[in-house]
């Protein structure tokens, strides 16, 4: 993925909690998503917007 697509102000990432369960979301920016530890989700990144749909989120396998 492009650097330059997946890029999140670092503001927004501070004020983004996980839909699910409210939680802090950590952002892997090689993989152009916030991550839900509680949760096991991955949101994705477009465009350098974070899109935080439930139903849009990757489910993460341990």
């Amino acid at each position: 993925m492009d650097d330059s697509t997946s890029r999140v102000a670092p503001k927004l990432l501070e004020l983004l909690v996980c839909p699910l369960t409210k939680g802090r979301l950590q952002y892997d920016a090689q993989a152009g998503e916030l991550i839900s530890e509680k949760a096991k989700l991955a949101y994705p990144i477009r465009d350098g917007i974070p899109i935080m749909l439930i139903s849009e989120a990757r489910e993460i396998k341990e």
